[in-house]
């Protein structure tokens, strides 16, 4: 039996509602999440399929079994743990919430296809907040994390058929595609949309199995 995901499989656009939505630059690189716990701070962390103590041992397993994700801790440390709690504690918007899982994507220059280059400087940039269980719309999300290392917005309107087109054309300067989002706290609604470049460039570095690593 198969694990259960900390962060949820997002599909393609097939079934995604027509309608309001906001969409994110999909960064290329490896999905990592932080827990907060209100009274305790930081407690654990860990990939989309694992977790592990935010502590010293922790920390150290964690690099013994991913050690291409050797720079975590340490960019998530100088870059949002701090940030965060003061955020968690002092912002009354946030003061009913009492476990927060925060999740990134791990990446860095060089990155492609969750792989990454050991000599490149890593970072993490916010991509979702999961409160009490449940995934906080995309529009609060922004609204609450702007002035953080968040992914970028490139689009906020209505989501048809046109929009995926131009995606998968290039016409939104991303690299890898875009994450579309719509809905409320705790029922949001995501799906994926990667550029025909993309495409091409999986399809040289992979041959056939391409599709490992597409929508």
């Amino acid at each position: 039996m198969a694990k259960p995901l900390y962060y949820p499989k997002i599909s393609d656009a097939r079934d995604f509602p027509l309608g309001k939505c906001l969409a994110f630059e999909k960064l290329d690189g490896t999905n990592v999440h932080f827990d907060w716990i209100r009274q305790q701070g930081w407690q654990a962390f860990g990939t989309r399929r694992d977790r592990f103590s935010w502590d010293p041992q922790g920390i150290d397993q964690f690099e013994q079994k991913h050690p291409e994700l050797n720079q975590v801790a340490d960019a998530f440390t100088l870059a949002l743990a701090e940030t965060l709690q003061a955020k968690f504690v002092s912002d009354q918007s946030c003061e009913a919430w009492s476990h927060v899982r925060c999740f990134g994507e791990y990446f860095g220059p060089h990155s492609f296809a969750g792989g990454h280059l050991d000599e490149d400087v890593k970072q993490i940039v916010l991509f979702d907040v999961e409160v009490d269980g449940q995934l906080l719309n995309p529009f609060e999300f922004v609204e609450l994390f702007r002035e953080l290392p968040i992914a970028r917005v490139v689009y906020q309107g209505k989501f048809n058929g046109n929009f995926t087109e131009a995606v998968r054309a290039g016409k939104f300067d991303v690299a890898e595609g875009v994450i579309c989002k719509t809905g409320r706290r705790g029922n949001v609604h995501m799906a994926k949309i990667k550029t025909n470049a993309y495409l091409a460039r999986l399809k040289q570095s992979f041959g056939s199995k391409w599709r490992d690593y597409w929508e």
